[in-house]
């Protein structure tokens, strides 16, 4: 039960981050990119003080340690997104971003020497699919938005495989607030070097900063860390695929924007990729040889 609760955790964390690309064109009219992504993330770290201000008097070195380094890999995941998007589309940014989902289990191959089961491999590559089909609508070039969209994925599978290793050792809930606040931090510095840092100057700004901060930051990734413990790095990747999916759908209901008919062979390849990954263990021949010799 812990393992679905905290699954159907991710899954909302996942929804609270599709939103966010609406939110991200409404503040970026206004605000640096540095800027908004200090915005961002300073709001989540002041909130998630004050609600748990007496958790984080038990934080520990190797919790501020871990938060160092995610909080580092959220900001290099953020900035190349969003000076990607300069040079690029949105739909080459959406599909080479939601590469995760592959690199998720290389990495875990390749740099931990884990075994990957067949169907999560089965099950992210159908995901994959369904993000270009969903999000490729032109033919991929490459461009200079393409090669840093291609490193801010780089850079979520690391975070994801690092929160995966942190989870272990720390107080999940404090390293989901420091890695907030180190974000925060990072940009604030590089936003007073290469921007001049303001607050915003129009109400569609305000609602910006207080859905991505409150919303898409603080909830999100507080909640992540949380979450993660009770399931898999690659189970966390292929449930994050369906990030575009909820962005298609913000976008639908209040921008007006309509998939078409490949959109919506897209998404359902998505959600075929996360079911795959769980249903097919359970079907495989070694689980039925199991239930065979358990009767």
């Amino acid at each position: 039960m812990k393992v679905r609760k905290a699954e159907l955790l991710l899954v909302l964390v996942t929804m609270f981050w599709g939103s966010s690309y609406l939110f991200m064109k409404m503040g970026l009219n206004t605000l640096g990119e540095f800027n908004l992504i200090a915005l961002r993330f300073g709001l989540a770290f002041l909130l998630a003080i004050f609600l748990f201000h007496k958790r984080l008097r038990q934080v520990n070195f190797r919790t501020i340690k871990y938060g160092v380094v995610l909080g580092f890999l959220l900001l290099g995941v953020f900035s190349c997104i969003t000076f990607g998007l300069k040079t690029t589309t949105t739909s080459n940014a959406g599909f080479l971003v939601a590469l995760t989902v592959v690199f998720v289990p290389m990495f875990e191959v390749l740099v931990f020497k884990k075994k990957v089961q067949p169907q999560q491999i089965f099950g992210s590559f159908l995901a994959i699919s369904g993000i270009g089909l969903l999000t490729l609508t032109s033919t991929l070039h490459i461009q200079p938005g393409d090669l840093l969209c291609l490193l801010a994925a780089l850079f979520y599978a690391v975070q994801i495989m690092v929160t995966g290793k942190a989870v272990k050792h720390c107080d999940t809930l404090c390293l989901g607030i420091l890695q907030l606040g180190f974000v925060g931090g990072y940009a604030f510095i590089l936003s007073v070097i290469f921007e001049s840092p303001a607050l915003p100057s129009t109400i569609p700004g305000w609602i910006s900063i207080l859905a991505l901060g409150i919303i898409c930051s603080a909830f999100g990734f507080i909640l992540q860390p949380i979450a993660q413990k009770y399931t898999t790095p690659t189970r966390t990747g292929l449930i994050f695929s369906l990030e575009p999916v909820f962005a298609a759908f913000f976008g639908y209901w209040f921008v007006g924007e309509q998939l078409s008919l490949q959109g919506y062979a897209g998404a359902c390849l998505v959600l075929l990729g996360i079911l795959a990954s769980e249903l097919l263990g359970k079907i495989s021949p070694a689980s039925l040889l199991k239930k065979r010799q358990a009767h």
